[in-house]
């Protein structure tokens, strides 16, 4: 057998793969650091495809995911589970420090930064200010119950239920409930 010498070999690319295998096992990148013994950032690059792990470092991946080498080396994304169910207690929330704002996170960890979606529920008197965000980026606001109010690029939105807003926020923008009964909507942050 010859090689042609202008035929250009690259060593497999594992990222996606790993990726997918790790969350597929509902595994944190911290869990399967542990696991593995390979560190937390070198997983991190190894998914992002800006590092090629060694033969010892895809061994230890493989046997801490219990799967075969040859699966990580294939290249190949795992067929995904028909349905992943993520149970309420492990869906996670931010709230304001005044307790007024709650944000259900309810997009996967990998999307965001690129598309997330919450469940934003406002106490009446209650405000979700934000800073801007990357120039293009926009947000989607779809009111579900009670009143709530939009402000962004320099005007002002009453939104009730059923209602959605779409807006840019590439400035300062809050999301207020002026109203005397909590609201609840869902909202859609597409970075860009």
């Amino acid at each position: 057998m010859s090689a042609n010498p202008s035929e250009k070999f690259e060593p497999p690319r594992v990222g996606a793969t790993l990726q997918a295998l790790r969350q597929a096992q509902g595994l944190s990148l911290d869990e399967l650091s542990r696991r593995a013994g390979v560190s937390k950032s070198m997983l991190s690059q190894i998914e992002r495809n800006q590092a090629n792990p060694t033969v010892a470092v895809v061994w230890r991946l493989a046997n801490a995911l219990r799967v075969e080498l040859s699966d990580l080396l294939s290249g190949e994304r795992p067929a995904a589970p028909g349905i992943e169910l993520v149970a309420a207690h492990a869906t996670p929330a931010l709230s304001s420090p005044d307790g007024l704002c709650r944000l259900r996170i309810l997009g996967p960890i990998d999307l965001a930064g690129q598309f997330e979606w919450y469940e934003l529920t406002v106490q009446p008197g209650g405000a979700l200010e934000s800073e801007a965000h990357e120039p293009g980026s926009r947000e989607h606001l779809s009111v579900l119950s009670g009143e709530l109010e939009v402000s962004a690029s320099g005007s002002r939105q009453q939104l009730g239920a059923g209602e959605t807003a779409r807006y840019a926020v590439d400035g300062p923008h809050a999301i207020r409930n002026h109203g005397g009964q909590p609201a609840t909507a869902m909202l859609v942050v597409l970075h860009a």
